[in-house]
């Protein structure tokens, strides 16, 4: 699925910023990166130093001298862009991005501009689309690695919603009589060191014992760990 899409940089100006975006083309499962008349003789060894453990994108990375050669493998192009130009292109938000990048039968190029200038109107001339990823009105300009790093997370999440969701909530919560057996550890000691005086504040604070730790979302390895501190701290 990944090789459907490619990572077009064109005029880059630094090394190091070719060695970030296959770096961060690499942590989201991405191989293909197009370079167009770069600025500086490539591959060099900053690119490599920067690229980490992506040397093998840097090395089979292919140059070219125009962009309508760099763009040929693929039928759709979406280039990125930091401000609306007036040209006759539709700019299209993340969400209309995410219904494109689902299309079946799609090789989709992704341009990127030169560090200090972004891409220019002849450059979008050859795109189908222009995304402007969403950022505070005061500062919109954003480093070229960092471009390519939230597209590449951009589709892989698109791509991946499932594996993602059962990360991010696969894990196995204690039940709540376990953590209620914790609360209930906890109060007694608590009690047997007279915490809870004046009596009258005896109920409120219980109160936000228990809204404390039942809002918390623990493991059972964490519960044991939790009971064995409060069990240390009670000890003489």
């Amino acid at each position: 699925m990944s090789s459907k899409f490619g990572i077009i940089l064109v005029k880059p100006q630094l090394g190091e910023n070719i060695g970030a975006c296959a770096r961060a083309m690499k942590n989201f499962g991405f191989s293909k990166l197009h370079i167009v008349e770069p600025k500086i003789n490539f591959p060099n060894h900053k690119a490599k130093a920067t690229s980490v453990g992506a040397y093998d994108i840097i090395n089979k990375a292919k140059v070219f001298n125009n962009i309508q050669d760099a763009i040929e493998p693929f039928n759709l192009v979406i280039s990125l862009s930091a401000r609306r130009r007036d040209i006759n292109k539709k700019n299209i938000s993340l969400k209309e991005f995410q219904k494109i990048i689902k299309r079946r039968n799609l090789n989709l190029g992704l341009m990127f501009g030169p560090e200090a200038s972004g891409l220019s109107n002849k450059d979008l001339s050859f795109s189908n689309y222009i995304l402007q990823i969403p950022t505070s009105s005061k500062f919109k300009s954003l480093n070229l690695s960092h471009s390519v790093t939230l597209v590449c997370y951009e589709i892989f999440k698109g791509l991946n919603k499932k594996q993602i969701s059962k990360k991010s909530f696969g894990l196995k919560i204690s039940s709540k009589s376990k953590i209620s057996s914790i609360v209930s550890h906890l109060i007694n000691l608590l009690e047997k060191k007279d915490l809870f005086i004046p009596n009258e504040k005896k109920h409120s604070m219980i109160l936000n014992i228990n809204n404390l730790i039942h809002r918390l979302e623990p493991n059972d390895k964490e519960l044991r760990i939790l009971a064995s501190i409060i069990s240390s701290l009670s000890k003489k």
